[in-house]
């Protein structure tokens, strides 16, 4: 591909869909090229987050979900959350952390995966949660808006 040719896909790129869409693009390609040390004891693997969906955890054992299967650490949620925060992972529970980018929707005290898998949204995470899932600029539907009840009748989903 020449430099014209790049140049001129570029600008019919940003013409069609605006400067804003072409950084969130390369913002998405750099996020994807990330990843994630997987560490214990013995053993190191790299997992690349964008394969990440979510990491539960249970007396200090986090239980890690991807696309290409489960892993188990030691360690605390806390610092799993510090790494993987601004790669938009967010806490739905005390022990469950979850991939924005993973999420199809969120209805009543649940969020689905969109691998089908359910996850508990406890009260205290739910306006963080809520607020972040909607400014990832997703469609979404409000069933009822009274904002006092909004985690029980608010169905939103990914278009």
């Amino acid at each position: 591909m020449t430099n014209r040719t790049l140049q001129s896909d570029i600008l019919t790129f940003i013409a069609t869909y605006g400067e804003s869409a072409l950084q969130e693009a390369m913002q998405q390609y750099i996020d994807n090229q990330q990843v994630y040390f997987f560490r214990t004891k013995s053993l190191t693997t790299r997992i690349k987050i964008s394969d990440i969906y979510c990491l539960q955890c249970q007396q200090h054992n986090i239980t890690i979900h991807t696309s290409l299967g489960i892993y188990r650490k030691y360690g605390t949620l806390s610092q799993e959350l510090t790494t993987l925060f601004p790669y938009g992972f967010i806490k739905c529970s005390q022990s469950c952390i979850v991939s924005l980018s993973k999420v199809r929707s969120i209805q009543n005290n649940t969020v689905t995966l969109i691998d089908g898998k359910e996850l508990h949204i406890s009260r205290v995470y739910a306006p963080k949660l809520l607020t972040a899932f909607n400014g990832r600029n997703y469609s979404c539907s409000i069933v009822d808006s009274n904002i006092s009840e909004k985690i029980r009748h608010t169905r939103y989903y990914v278009n």
